[in-house]
């Protein structure tokens, strides 16, 4: 077993890796960082392998999706529809137990669409704040991602404010 600053170390790459993958819209390598039911030592022959050993995804906004294939599927439907992505991650907070780490972070995310006319290159940016708690499970090939689950912040109103004030 590794050392615990080395563990944190190498599931905070994982982390890194996986938010990479996602702005390059790799999606070969967004595939190889989540959990397989091979990784698990689950034999795929007697066992559903979309079932065995579920990986977990909450998208803001979504329902909960579970088994390789919803996740996997639902960051293709993202990376198809999204021209730009860039996360900034702050508050990062790594815990290590055994082989499970969690990670949770603020995703301050910049995206872009299709663009709203042809020749432009990017339809507007849009920032957005969100939360997230990443699980990884440690395998033979290094940290996997178990569970993400992404919630939004809720933007505080000026107008809300002003209606505590006293009159």
């Amino acid at each position: 077993m590794s050392a615990p600053h080395t563990d944190v170390e190498q599931v905070e790459a994982a982390n890194t890796a996986f938010y990479e993958a996602v702005e390059r819209g790799d999606f070969e390598q967004l595939s190889k960082l989540w959990l397989t039911p091979t990784d698990l030592g689950i034999d795929e022959t007697y066992h559903d392998p979309a079932d065995a050993g579920v990986i977990s995804c909450v998208h803001p906004g979504w329902p909960v999706l579970t088994g390789r294939g919803e996740v996997l599927r639902s960051y293709a439907l993202i990376m198809a529809n999204t021209d730009y992505i860039q996360f900034f991650l702050t508050d990062v907070h790594v815990s290590v137990t055994g082989d499970t780490a969690m990670v949770t972070c603020t995703e301050n995310i910049l995206s872009g669409g299709p663009a709203p006319d042809a020749g432009e290159e990017l339809g507007p940016l849009v920032g957005q704040l969100v939360v997230a708690t990443n699980v990884f499970r440690r395998t033979t090939e290094g940290w996997k991602m178990w569970s993400h689950h992404a919630s939004p912040v809720l933007a505080e109103n000026d107008d809300d404010e002003s209606d505590d004030a006293p009159a």
